[in-house]
């Protein structure tokens, strides 16, 4: 199994469109996520390769500083043994049962979101003659995997009779921990902690990880820190809302940039780009940047996105292709072919953030970043 992901250190060519992401902000705000959860745990969620940061490079920067990595899928999980990670691994997503085998050949953790499944698991543990680690996984009100929490008695008690399984955690998560109102999230902890309850009513050692807390519970809910939080856009210096509490100080690993490829003036009435959506009224100064859709840079925020080019941020019109767009410098706005374009990220006194890049799109920054694609280089700093 192999990551298709160019992996590119400083120094070397590189195509202009590229992305770099700074490890030493990632391992800061590592550092600042553990001293507000202190002395939790911490699982770094990694999925969608590292939220397009890169999963290899993020993974051996991070893994001696965590305690636990989250993945969503049976692969990501593979990928990091193949690496030689070997931090404990949680796969955060369904299973399936002829999956089983090779989670636990590849010592890592299971989600156990049924009592089938949790059976399948004992089961296969038990063939292969040895015990699988597992996760109980607690609907509170997400309505995806995991047992709802008024029945999730009856996954507790399958799991006393699971004698292959070893119930190292459970846990659930919210679905709107970032939000300005809390009342769905406080809803949701009451649950989480009455299923809790179930042991000690019953004599019963707590599972040693309870985990809860995702970014926005991280920031504004320090109830549900448990023995473990699960920090991820916010690890990478984004917040997950612009109305959660900015509790933690992080910083933006990623940036983004490209350079001008090419500089012409534009007449009016001749119009931009795919679609003729866009034309000037007079002469103006347009350049063309290497990137496009097929990069990840979405074509939803045609006519609306801005870059910056020599320290102003200027407006990007037409239709954004799959390869290329096109910027409008104005009548007298300076630009030349090989100045840098900042997509994500500053210039002089200007910033692009990936929340810009959302809002132009009508999207979340989530979406952004896990969409930068594969054939856009990585160059990983310092």
């Amino acid at each position: 199994m192999q990551l298709n992901q160019p992996t590119i250190t400083s120094g070397n060519g590189v195509r202009p469109t590229h992305v770099e992401v700074n490890l030493d902000h990632l391992c800061a705000n590592l550092k600042a996520i553990k001293e507000k959860t202190s002395p939790a745990k911490v699982m770094i969620v990694i999925k969608a390769n590292a939220y397009g940061h890169g999963m290899d490079a993020v993974a051996r920067h991070l893994a001696p500083h965590t305690d636990y990595i989250g993945v969503a899928v049976l692969e990501e999980g593979i990928l990091l043994r193949e690496m030689g990670i070997r931090t404990p691994i949680l796969v955060l997503g369904g299973i399936w049962e002829e999956q089983i085998p090779d989670f636990i050949k590849h010592d890592l953790t299971l989600t156990a979101s049924s009592v089938e499944r949790l059976q399948q698991i004992d089961r296969a543990a038990e063939s292969l003659r040895k015990k699988a680690i597992v996760h109980l996984k607690i609907d509170t009100g997400m309505e995806r995997i995991g047992v709802h929490y008024y029945s999730a008695h009856t996954l507790q008690e399958a799991a006393l009779g699971c004698k292959h399984v070893d119930v190292e955690g459970i846990y659930s998560h919210f679905a709107n921990s970032d939000a300005d109102d809390l009342s769905h999230a406080h809803l949701q902890l009451a649950r989480f902690n009455e299923v809790l309850s179930f042991y000690e009513k019953h004599s019963l050692p707590t599972p040693p990880l309870k985990h809860m807390a995702n970014s926005g519970a991280i920031l504004q809910l320090p109830e549900a820190t448990f023995d473990m939080v699960r920090p991820g856009i916010l690890l990478y210096g984004v917040y997950p809302s612009d109305e959660v509490k900015r509790t933690v100080s992080v910083t933006p690993a990623l940036s983004w940039s490209s350079k001008v490829v090419y500089f012409k003036v534009t007449k009016p009435d001749h119009p931009v780009s795919y679609g003729s959506t866009w034309q000037s009224d007079e002469n103006v100064r347009v350049v063309t940047v290497p990137v496009g859709y097929g990069d990840g840079y979405f074509r939803a925020m045609s006519n609306k996105a801005q870059v910056i080019i020599r320290g102003v941020k200027v407006s990007q019109v037409g239709r954004i292709c799959m390869d290329q767009m096109v910027v409008n410098l104005g009548a007298d706005g300076t630009g030349y072919n090989g100045d840098e374009v900042i997509l994500i990220g500053k210039q002089a006194d200007q910033q692009i953030t990936a929340e810009d890049l959302a809002r132009w799109a009508d999207t979340i920054p989530y979406e952004i970043l896990t969409n930068i694609n594969t054939r856009v280089p990585r160059i990983y700093i310092p």
